[in-house]
């Protein structure tokens, strides 16, 4: 019998201090966490593409206990403290070299970074659930990646999570530390991306440098990357917003659920 697919999510991760946080952000992203186990059932295991491992190839996570990356610095010391020890699953980094081929190499010299845990520590904050990380494969076009993410969707009924960590703006050089809400720029090119993303305008969203606050609001495509890749997972399915909040300046923490 096939399983109700899982959600596919995407979630702005801004700055790591948020895994100590308790706001409106963090709430929202346990109350997520929870519905998802009360409505599909706990995930077998969870893969996670975050923005923090964007490297030349596309590679696999197998390792059975994942170390925990604090790829950060200058934060403090209480930050370092917060541990996320979740093991692997080497059924799903095998159904992933099933699905992908040649394409994907087994790679553990990384871990579960920043951009992962200080979400799913507020999502299962248990850590009970397996993560196994796959990268974001910077040689690969906007294109390639989405075409990649549908190759993966096929997790979706066989138990598993498939959950994206980035930022729809992210521009550390032009942060505004006093700045609580966001620029015009990020406004309007979050505007843009929630649209067509509710419209299923996934088009829209592949080619963002089309947009006149792409490169302003994407100066790198690192933390926009993961939104394309589950597009291509999510195929067309609802989708609903949340955390639609806009911080510093120049940072966009949107997340979007789809199929929920």
């Amino acid at each position: 019998m096939i399983q109700q697919p899982f959600p596919v999510i995407f979630s702005g991760h801004g700055s790591p201090m948020l895994a100590l946080q308790h706001n409106d952000i963090t709430r929202n992203l346990s109350r997520i966490g929870g519905q998802i186990c009360s409505r599909h059932g706990t995930p077998r295991a969870i893969l996670a593409i975050s923005a923090h491992w964007y490297v030349s190839g596309t590679f696999i996570q197998s390792a059975p206990q994942p170390r925990q990356v604090y790829d950060m610095y200058g934060f403090p010391e209480e930050l370092y403290q917060v541990t996320y020890p979740v093991p692997g699953d080497a059924t799903l980094t095998r159904s992933v070299q099933n699905l992908l081929g040649p394409a994907v190499s087994v790679n553990d010299q990384w871990g579960i970074d920043h951009g992962t845990w200080t979400i799913l520590v507020h999502m299962f904050p248990d850590a009970d659930i397996p993560v196994v990380q796959l990268s974001v494969n910077r040689d690969l076009s906007p294109q390639e990646l989405y075409d990649l993410g549908q190759k993966l969707a096929p997790l979706r009924t066989q138990g598993y999570l498939i959950f994206a960590s980035g930022n729809v703006v992210h521009n550390l050089g032009r942060v505004e530390w006093n700045n609580p809400g966001g620029t015009p720029q990020t406004l309007r090119f979050n505007d843009y991306i929630i649209q067509a993303v509710r419209n299923h305008n996934d088009d829209a969203v592949i080619h963002y440098t089309s947009h006149p606050d792409a490169a302003y609001a994407v100066p790198t495509p690192d933390h926009f990357l993961p939104l394309v890749m589950t597009l291509g997972v999510a195929q067309g399915e609802t989708v609903a917003v949340f955390n639609n909040t806009c911080n510093l300046g120049s940072m966009a923490m949107t997340g979007f659920i789809f199929g929920f």
